[in-house]
């Protein structure tokens, strides 16, 4: 119910039971490039990177993220919190490598999201390389999320956020 996540997919990227989990938005482009957020990138090679709201926390802190897929459409190499010449380097070794940046990210004290996972405050999904394809997508990507992990859901995605205008 918390308007920061309503219809928002999660990644997490690290998690441990003394630090807490730590994850970004997948599915909140801003409608902007690196460049076009701050023309101070507009002559650097990652200028037309999409940006990403990553979360509630420290949204004036942008993060960079790189990844590469694997044989597997669920495994990849993930690279998170990196700089742009980290990135730049990558994406010379391996032009296959995807880069985005998040403003902000999604935070969890220890012992917090297991909780909020125990109280089925949020649904869990695989993770594949569609949905990190289509990540600009916003709620058609949640909806298609979603829809695969039942097909009660399937169903229930499409219906209002308040019944009351069904």
């Amino acid at each position: 119910m918390d308007p920061n996540f309503s219809s928002s997919i999660l990644f997490l990227s690290s998690h441990s039971d003394e630090q807490g989990s730590l994850g970004v938005i997948l599915n909140r482009p801003i409608g902007q490039t690196l460049g076009e957020l701050d023309s101070s990138f507009l002559t650097k090679p990652f200028s037309g990177v999409p940006v990403f709201e990553g979360g509630p926390v420290e949204q004036d802190k942008l993060i960079v993220a790189a990844w590469e897929w694997l044989d597997s459409p669920s495994s990849f190499k993930l690279y998170f919190g990196i700089d742009l010449e980290k990135a730049e380097t990558l994406k010379q070794e391996n032009s296959s490598i995807e880069v985005a940046c998040f403003l902000g990210h999604s935070g969890w004290s220890p012992g917090q999201l297991e909780e909020e996972l125990e109280q089925e405050s949020w649904l869990v999904a695989a993770l594949d390389h569609e949905l990190f394809s289509q990540m600009k997508q916003k709620k058609e990507i949640w909806k298609k999320t979603v829809g695969s992990i039942s097909d009660e859901l399937k169903l229930l995605v499409d219906c209002p956020e308040n019944p009351m205008n069904n």
